[in-house]
């Protein structure tokens, strides 16, 4: 069976890709606005763990309101659960049989409810698999330490495909860089580089 995964190349897509290949053939979709290139961080990612690449384009105004929400809340955790959603919705008109995404247990945004997924999966006949939904951070770093080769550090300097990255870009052109540091939070994130011998 066909699946795509949401993929961004940081840790926790990685890990759920390599927990569903046993039982799927794994396509990694990364999913932009075309604004910037740092898919291509993904795509790199991805031949490097030998895995199929695509990408998904999104609607740019959704990028737009998205951004202005991240403005008008002072923090980004509605804006990026918009854009998500968006890309799931996106990535069930594909034709896969199964989609998947890297989010956690714990996780604060993105998340997906019951009634979102199954409404996802009505909509599109499609499977919505989140296999680390039974994990916390804790177990997932573990995890990932023992099997991913892993760069970590401030989210502005670490290269990556997740929508934060376009998110800041947006907001910085129209309000200035310095409005970044007013809606972003000092968060670390991670760019996976292979997998561990």
């Amino acid at each position: 069976m066909e699946l795509g995964v949401l993929y961004s190349g940081g840790k926790d897509s990685t890990l759920a890709a390599l927990l569903l290949e046993e039982f799927y053939d794994v396509t990694l979709v990364t999913a932009h606005f075309g604004i910037s290139d740092d898919w291509t961080h993904a795509r790199e990612t991805a031949a490097a763990l030998e895995f199929e690449f695509e990408r998904l384009e999104l609607d740019p105004d959704v990028a737009r309101d998205a951004a202005g929400t991240i403005r008008e809340d002072g923090f980004p955790r509605n804006g990026i659960q918009q854009v998500h959603l968006h890309a799931l919705e996106r990535l069930a008109e594909r034709e896969y049989d199964a989609i998947a995404d890297g989010t956690r247990r714990d996780d604060r945004v993105p998340t997906v409810s019951r009634a979102q997924a199954q409404s996802l999966e009505d909509r599109h006949d499609v499977d919505y698999i989140a296999p680390l939904s039974g994990f916390g951070r804790t177990a997932v770093d573990r995890l990932v330490e023992a099997e991913l080769e892993v760069v970590v550090g401030p989210s502005e300097e670490i290269d990556r495909a997740d929508y934060e990255a376009e998110l800041r870009a947006i907001i910085a052109d129209e309000a200035g860089p310095g409005a970044i540091a007013e809606c972003f939070p000092d968060h670390t994130q991670t760019y996976v580089t292979g997998v561990l011998e």
